[in-house]
């Protein structure tokens, strides 16, 4: 008898970035066009909810927490995807995934760009379609600019409340901050969640400017993420976050295992990367999608 995927309710996010605005156009066709009925084709029965959150622009100072500019990408799974890869499971359709996806969104390098090509890179130039699962566990490369593909799955609710709790909707809309950390080689998890709690969050949830502060360990034995945890603040506004930030700044400590000499004292994009957002998606895609519909 063929085993069956167990119940696993998961939330999943996916941080998408750009390489510059020039790509812009051309990663929301491949988005719109061509990966949300490909993605909906693949999981529809078992995922709940699958949604695309757009990026605001970067605030003053964000470039340093690795904030990302395209989108984020939100799952709510009734089946963990990767066990699913253990069953006899045949995809009918592969995901059209061309590799310069990837360079628009900032993973893989620009062809067009001051980078040198390597004979490594040349060997792929003809590669005219990726496998999505390949894509998606795409590294980057911290040398030559790039930022990792990051996927991280979480508990459908959140783990840690820190701030905020009761707030309702007619409380105002809010100026969402959400980030991930990875602690370096060598810190425990419980070592860097303690600076972070102590030292990095309460510098923010001790202002008025933060007024809702949330937070969850990533679930690493799903898919072998690399991040370790995932927090995220509201503010009223852009500037209440620029006045949190310079304030948390000046008064969070400095942790022995500091990457940078400057707060936030990770390395962005590989330590810390980040994504500003407003409370609605642009598309509630199971619901809300009807295909590729040009204006006129």
């Amino acid at each position: 008898m063929m085993k069956r995927p167990d119940f696993y309710p998961v939330r999943s996010l996916i941080y998408v970035d750009l390489a510059k605005e020039d790509y812009r156009i051309k990663l929301e066709n491949w988005l719109y066009r061509y990966h949300i009925p490909d993605s909906i084709s693949q999981f529809g029965p078992y995922v709940s909810k699958y949604a695309f959150y757009q990026a605001l622009p970067v605030a003053p100072g964000g470039e340093r927490f690795g904030a990302v500019r395209m989108q984020l990408t939100e799952h709510y799974w009734l089946a963990n995807p990767n066990d699913i890869r253990e069953f006899v499971h045949h995809k009918a359709l592969t995901e059209f995934f061309p590799p310069d996806v990837l360079v628009w969104q900032n993973n893989l390098p620009d062809p067009e760009g001051p980078h040198v090509i390597t004979s490594e890179e040349k060997a792929g130039e003809g590669e005219v379609n990726m496998e999505g699962d390949d894509a998606r566990s795409t590294k980057g490369n911290e040398e030559l600019g790039t930022v990792p593909f990051i996927f991280a799955f979480i508990p459908v609710w959140w783990e840690e409340d820190f701030k905020g709790e009761g707030r309702t909707v007619e409380d105002g809309p809010n100026y969402r901050w959400q980030f991930m950390v990875r602690y370096p080689e060598g810190v425990s998890q419980e070592e860097g969640d303690k600076w972070l709690f102590d030292e990095f969050i309460k510098a923010y949830t001790d202002q008025d400017e933060c007024i809702r502060c949330l937070s969850s360990k990533i679930m690493k034995e799903v898919n072998g993420c690399d991040f370790d945890r995932v927090v995220e603040m509201w503010f009223p506004c852009e500037s209440a976050w620029v006045t949190a930030t310079k304030n948390a700044g000046e008064k969070v400590a400095k942790p022995a295992w500091a990457e940078t000499e400057d707060f936030p004292y990770f390395k962005k994009s590989y330590g810390i990367s980040s994504i500003f957002l407003s409370d609605i998606a642009r598309s509630d895609n199971l619901t809300q999608y009807r295909g590729y519909i040009t204006m006129r």
